[in-house]
C-alpha cells in the first residue's frame, strides 16, 4: 500500500494545516467530477484515504508506528515475543497475516420509541382498541432499504477491497504485530453507495407518520407500561424495528376512583331515606346499577355490589363497586316539616348529645371503610 504521506505530497513532520491544504489541491484536481478519467478515479479514493487517516491525530500516531527502522523481528532479542502474539492473538510477528472479522452491515436494529397514552377510567374496565399516529422512521419506499438510487447498487471499496478494515504493521518491543482498524473510506461496511438514494439520502428509512393499531388490556393503571415488540422505529438500512411501549396515564374521573380493581363512589342519601330505607338505579361507567338502602343507615357506611369493579389485569373476574353513604341532614324546613320533625321527636326516644370517643372526619371514615371492606 503506498505512503499517505507520499500520497498527499507532503512530508512525516507536516502540519495538520498543511496536510489539509494538500488534500484540497488533490482533491480539486482528481474529484471525478473534474477529472472523468479511470486512473483520478483511483488517485482520488488513495487521497481520500490518506487524508482520512492523517486527519486524525490517534490514526496517524498508529500508522507512523508502523514505518520501517523499528524493532525489528529479531532486533536485541524480541524476536521471540512474536510467537507469542500469534498463540494468543492470532496476529503474526515480522508482517505475517491476522485475522479478520469481515466487515460491519448496514442494517442495524432501530430504537425503541415510547409513547404517552391516556385513558378514560372506562376504557380501563373492559379494554380499549386505539389507532395512534406515530412519527418514527419507517422503510424508504423509494429504496426498500438498499441506500442505493434506483437501478443502483452497493460496490466493493475499493480501499479495503470489501474486508471493511485496513491492516497495519505496528511495531514494539515485542516485535512487529499486524494491527487491524475500520476502514475510513466505507467505515467498516465493505461497500460504498456511489448513488445514495434521493429519498433518504442513503440511510435506507425516513421519518414519516404512521398508523398503529393497538390493543390495550382491561385493568391497566396510570405508570404502566405495555411492549409492542416490533413496533418501533426501523433500523438503518431497512433494519429490524425496535419495540414501542405505551405508557398508560389514567384520566381523573369526578364520580369514581380507584383502589386497586375496586371502583370507590360516594353516594348522599337524605335523612328520610336512610331512616326508611330506599331503592335507587345509579348510573355506572358500564351501566345501570341499582342500589338498596336499607333502613337506618348511618354515614361512612359502604355497601359492596359485586363484580362491578375493574377486570383484573391478570386472570379472570372483577372487583367490586364500592359505595360510601353519606346521609345529608337538610338545612332549610318549613313551618308545617318542622313540626312534623318535633312531633317525631316527641314521640321518639332520643339520647341526648354527649362526648364520645374521638371519631375522625367522614371521608377519613370512608377511606378506612373503603379498604377494609
Amino acid at each position: 500500500m503506498a505512503d499517505h504521506y507520499e500520497v498527499l505530497g507532503v512530508d512525516r513532520n507536516a502540519s495538520a494545516d498543511d496536510i489539509k491544504r494538500a488534500y484540497r489541491k488533490l482533491a480539486r484536481e482528481l474529484h471525478p467530477d473534474v477529472n472523468p478519467s479511470a486512473d483520478a478515479s483511483d488517485q482520488f479514493k488513495l487521497v481520500t484515504h490518506a487524508y482520512d487517516v492523517l486527519s486524525d491525530p490517534q490514526q496517524r500516531q498508529q500508522y507512523d508506528l508502523g514505518g520501517q527502522g523499528g524493532f525489528g523481528a529479531g532486533a536485541g532479542g524480541f524476536g521471540g515475543f512474536g510467537d507469542i502474539f500469534e498463540t494468543f492473538f492470532g496476529a503474526a510477528a515480522g508482517g505475517g497475516g491476522g485475522n479478520q472479522r469481515g466487515p460491519r452491515s448496514r442494517k442495524e436494529r432501530g430504537q425503541d420509541a415510547l409513547l404517552r397514552v391516556e385513558l378514560d377510567l372506562d376504557e380501563v374496565i373492559f379494554g380499549s382498541k386505539r389507532d395512534l399516529d406515530i412519527q418514527t422512521a419507517v422503510l424508504c419506499e423509494t429504496c426498500q432499504g438498499s441506500c442505493c438510487a434506483p437501478g443502483t447498487s452497493l460496490q466493493t471499496c475499493d480501499i479495503c477491497h470489501g474486508t471493511g478494515s485496513i491492516q497495519r504493521t505496528v511495531r514494539s518491543l515485542l516485535g512487529n504485530v499486524m494491527t487491524s482498524s475500520p476502514c475510513g473510506t466505507c467505515r467498516g461496511y465493505g461497500t460504498v453507495i456511489p448513488n445514495p438514494c434521493p429519498t433518504c439520502q442513503g440511510q435506507g428509512r425516513v421519518r414519516a407518520s404512521r398508523t398503529a393499531k393497538i390493543e390495550i388490556p382491561a385493568g391497566v393503571d396510570t405508570g404502566l407500561r405495555i411492549q409492542l415488540p416490533g413496533q418501533g422505529e426501523i433500523g438503518p438500512a431497512g433494519g429490524p424495528a425496535g419495540d414501542l411501549f405505551l405508557e398508560i396515564k389514567v384520566k381523573h374521573h369526578d364520580i369514581f376512583s380507584r383502589n386497586g380493581d375496586d371502583l370507590l363512589a360516594t353516594l348522599e342519601v337524605q335523612m328520610t331515606d336512610a331512616i326508611l330505607g330506599t331503592t335507587t338505579t345509579l348510573k355506572g361507567l358500564d351501566g345501570d346499577v341499582r342500589v338498596e338502602i336499607k333502613p337506618g343507615i348511618q354515614s361512612a357506611e359502604v355497601i359492596t355490589i359485586k363484580d362491578r369493579g375493574v377486570t383484573h389485569l391478570r386472570g379472570s373476574g372483577r372487583g367490586d363497586l364500592k359505595i360510601g353513604v353519606q346521609v345529608v341532614t337538610p338545612t332549610r324546613l318549613g313551618a308545617a316539616e318542622q313540626s312534623l320533625i318535633k312531633e317525631f321527636a316527641s314521640s321518639h326516644k332520643s339520647v341526648a348529645p354527649h362526648l364520645a370517643q374521638f371519631q375522625q372526619g367522614l371521608f377519613a371514615k370512608l377511606r378506612d371503610r373503603f379498604l377494609n371492606v
